[in-house]
């Protein structure tokens, strides 16, 4: 079962955003002439009015039901519908008019729970959390567990006072769906069983805005896609388990690809005990802290063609001290760098554009506006097998910090090149403190675990 996480509720007051208007017309008319020849329920049988005032639970359930057993769709005409507590059958096939057909959380428990399902397929429908309290059976105002076949197509999820929509074990997708103002994240994936969340907008969550996470490790396979993601808080604290805009979390073979993801208060994309993480092709603007994140036991990581334009650190691929280690770095654009992040920082401080430790390879990235280093490579002993090469640096405070630590790995420094490095172009550290001169004209300065060779600087 799912139990609560460390996700505590954060300020509840966040008011429903304006609700998308979807397409309505002819596309919707012919919805509807489609579900009608299909056998379609009618709502109206049920006693299922939209505009009612009072809760419709009863009727809805009863509706849903016989729409199970019959493995029939429901069409739900334009207008607002109060329910609570529903659980839904076997087999759900809801549709409504995007934009128009609202379904609006009365209160006292939760709205919608489903535990192994058949089928759950929502589509063109608003669910409104009015912002009101939700019980502890449920953790989101969507909460869905061990669907075999989950589509939510076209949907709208506001003013959850917890998470917006919440997946464990579940098979399927989102998509073209909407999640804003949820108390926690906008949407939460354990467990996936082969999900694919792609060209959403989530928005002013108050905790993260997409979720992908595990119990223990092991294969996930979720595919996050096209997605656009902004202002996600940390109201529930922290230094970096909330505030992402979208965090992988013991999940395997995931994809983070193409993603727009904006102000988030620590990290746009945040992979964290997660192997096999592709992370590519995303734009990451206005970061709080580190705006792409590899970190603590991971093994394999692809982070390519991404833009990073404005955080406190732009990508950081550590921890092999906890077994971080093996990933390619390539054709990313990190810029405009800031020395102040949400919290204060242990030494050296924030400031870098690209951190590597172990087993990796930084080729072709381009980095500007870097106020503490350009590079940083290794931390103490913990540094090995690592290539930094081909890579632009302009205006760093140092261009390249790489360990001298004893123990350290090998480390190959080639062809880059380094413009308006204040503090030295290559300069060798133990930990924060430097301790050679610039390397990048003495070459490896007697240390043998480094090549460093045909660097240009200006």
């Amino acid at each position: 079962m799912l139990n609560r996480r460390r996700f505590l509720t954060g300020t509840a007051g966040f008011a429903v955003l304006g609700l998308a208007i979807g397409k309505a017309g002819a596309t919707n008319l012919s919805t509807i002439q489609t579900a009608s020849l299909r056998g379609s329920i009618n709502a109206t049988d049920f006693g299922v009015r939209s505009g009612a005032t009072d809760d419709q639970s009863k009727a809805f359930a009863k509706m849903l039901r016989e729409a199970s057993d019959r493995n029939a769709p429901v069409m739900l005409p334009p207008g607002t519908y109060i329910v609570s507590n529903l659980t839904l059958p076997d087999r759900v096939r809801l549709s409504g008019v995007p934009g128009a057909t609202r379904i609006v959380y009365g209160g006292g428990g939760h709205l919608m729970m489903s535990e192994g399902a058949e089928v759950v397929d929502l589509a063109g429908l608003v669910f409104d959390g009015a912002n009101q309290w939700i019980g502890d059976q449920a953790e989101g105002l969507l909460d869905l567990r061990r669907v075999g076949h989950l589509t939510i197509d076209d949907c709208v999820v506001a003013g959850s006072a917890r998470n917006g929509i919440v997946l464990e074990g579940a098979a399927g997708r989102i998509e073209r769906s909407t999640v804003t103002g949820a108390a926690d994240a906008g949407i939460w994936s354990i467990q996936g069983a082969g999900m694919r969340i792609a060209g959403n907008s989530v928005a002013d969550c108050a905790n993260g805005g997409i979720l992908v996470h595990r119990w223990q490790a092991g294969e996930d396979g979720t595919m996050v896609s096209g997605n656009r993601v902004q202002r996600i808080g940390a109201a529930a604290g922290g230094t970096g388990q909330n505030g992402n805009g979208i965090n992988v979390f013991r999940a395997a073979n995931v994809m983070v690809t193409d993603n727009m993801v904006s102000d988030c208060a620590f990290s746009a994309v945040r992979a964290n005990s997660a192997s096999n993480v592709q992370i590519g092709s995303n734009t990451c603007l206005r970061s709080g802290e580190t705006a792409i994140y590899s970190e603590f036991a991971f093994e394999g990581a692809v982070i390519n063609a991404n833009i990073v334009d404005g955080a406190a650190n732009g990508i950081s691929i550590v921890n092999f001290n906890e077994g971080g280690r093996m990933a390619t770095c390539t054709g990313n654009v990190v810029r405009n760098l800031s020395a102040v992040g949400p919290y204060t920082p242990d030494s050296p401080g924030f400031g870098t554009g690209i951190c590597f430790e172990a087993d990796t390879t930084a080729t072709g990235n381009v980095i500007e506006n870097a106020p503490l280093y350009g590079l940083q490579i290794g931390w103490g002993p913990y540094l090995r097998n690592v290539v930094a090469s081909s890579n632009i640096i302009r205006n760093a405070g140092t261009g390249i910090a790489v360990s001298v630590v004893e123990g350290s790995g090998s480390a190959i420094l080639t062809d880059n090149v380094i413009d308006g490095a204040l503090k030295g172009a290559i300069v060798g550290q133990r930990w924060a403190e430097p301790v050679t001169g610039d390397l990048a004209s003495s070459g490896n300065a007697g240390y043998a675990h480094l090549t460093v060779e045909r660097n240009h600087v200006s």
